[in-house]
């Protein structure tokens, strides 16, 4: 009987210990795992990589992309000619000027003892101071004034001069210079009234023209330096 006890005593305690042993073990893996749980919590979450990103965005380029317009040659048909291209128009040749001469050449020509005053053939020779030669020319010729034909003279003198001397064109001349000096007078006598005589001037004048084949910008600086001279 003692010995019945004591087996009913030591199956009693196994039974009792087995529990307990499991539901420690129980205990430990809940712990484990919570414990796994809080560490996976904790790590970050891995950051794709770099390459993926830029196939994303290739791929969205791509697609916002329209549709590629289609060619004109395919669109034409097979039997359709195609548009005549129109010549194209001649452009007008450019006019060339005359290059202007390195240096302006200066021919003159002069009357003395022209008998007019001085005076009145300035009146005539400023008129056609800077023209050209034809225009001089036609100026001298349609003057009232009676010098006007002794200073034609001697501007056609200047102009022949110009051609024979330095072989420059005529339709390229211009008058340079222009100018009338003071010559000698000559003295009379004239009978007034109650006896007495009273004195007449007959004044003369040097008419000088200047001729040239430069242009105008080139004669006047020539003609200040003279001037300043």
């Amino acid at each position: 009987m003692a010995d019945e006890k004591d087996k009913k005593v030591t199956d009693a305690e196994s039974k009792s210990t087995e529990p307990k042993g499991t539901e420690a073990k129980a205990e430990k893996a809940a712990d484990a795992k919570a414990t796994e749980a809080k560490d996976t919590a904790k790590k970050p979450a891995a950051k794709k990589p770099a390459a993926a990103k830029s196939e994303a965005k290739a791929d969205a380029k791509t697609a916002k992309k329209p549709a590629a317009k289609p060619k004109a040659a395919a669109a034409k048909t097979e039997g359709a000619k195609p548009a005549a291209k129109k010549p194209a128009a001649k452009k007008a040749p450019a006019k060339k000027s005359a290059p202007a001469p390195a240096e302006a050449v200066m021919v003159k020509a002069t009357a003395r003892y022209v008998r007019s005053s001085p005076r009145k053939a300035r009146l005539v020779v400023d008129h056609i101071r800077g023209d050209k030669v034809e225009d001089a020319r036609i100026k001298l010729q349609f003057m009232a004034r009676h010098v006007a034909r002794d200073v034609q003279k001697v501007l056609n003198s200047a102009v022949a001069n110009a051609e024979h001397n330095h072989e420059l064109d005529a339709d390229d001349l211009r008058v340079a210079i222009a100018y009338v000096d003071e010559g000698p007078t000559l003295k009379r006598w004239r009978p007034r009234a109650r006896g007495r005589a009273t004195q007449i001037l007959k004044r003369t004048s040097h008419i000088t023209v200047v001729v040239s084949n430069g242009t105008a910008e080139q004669i006047a600086e020539i003609s200040s330096r003279k001037a300043a001279a």
